[in-house]
């Protein structure tokens, strides 16, 4: 019982990486730690699980980070990116949660527009930031996914 409602945990967690308003993998970590310690058996097995779930963990926070940034570095001022996080941070306030996509992206594409002019270069650097974000997003639920198949191992091994 407790693994099937911490299996829903795990699910909410994976859905929180695409929602913002979840912790996402935070939320499936701390399940898979919940579960350790709710494991009535003996033994190191579900320790070694959550072990593995941590390593996931952190190589899909690294890769949250630096995949995108190493795409975007060089090519957008901070300022752009500044926006475009001020932008979110309004749009979040006034719609949440579709408003921190929807004014992250107009943050961005007016700061370009300031920059270049409205029109097509303002438009491909509104493009690049998506597709970043959209790598950001990749990196993480590909951790998430792995870490809850980790688990789906651990339970059936334990």
């Amino acid at each position: 019982m407790e693994a099937a409602l911490l299996g829903l945990v795990m699910v909410i967690g994976l859905f929180g990486v695409l929602i913002p308003l979840l912790p996402g993998t935070a939320l499936v970590l701390a399940a898979g730690i919940a579960w350790a310690v709710l494991v009535v058996e003996d033994g190191s097995g579900r320790w070694v699980v959550v072990a593995i779930m941590t390593a996931l963990f952190l190589a899909g926070l690294v890769a949250k980070y630096a995949l995108p940034g190493k795409r975007l570095s060089g090519q957008l001022p901070r300022t752009t990116l500044l926006l475009g996080g001020l932008g979110a941070l309004v749009g979040f306030l006034v719609l949440p949660p579709l408003g921190l996509l929807i004014g992250g992206v107009a943050g961005v594409y007016l700061a370009e527009a300031r920059r270049h002019g409205p029109g097509a270069q303002a438009r491909r650097s509104t493009v690049q930031v998506l597709q970043a974000v959209g790598l950001s997003i990749l990196a993480e639920l590909t951790a998430g996914v792995l870490m809850v198949g980790t688990w789906l191992v651990g339970v059936l091994a334990v």
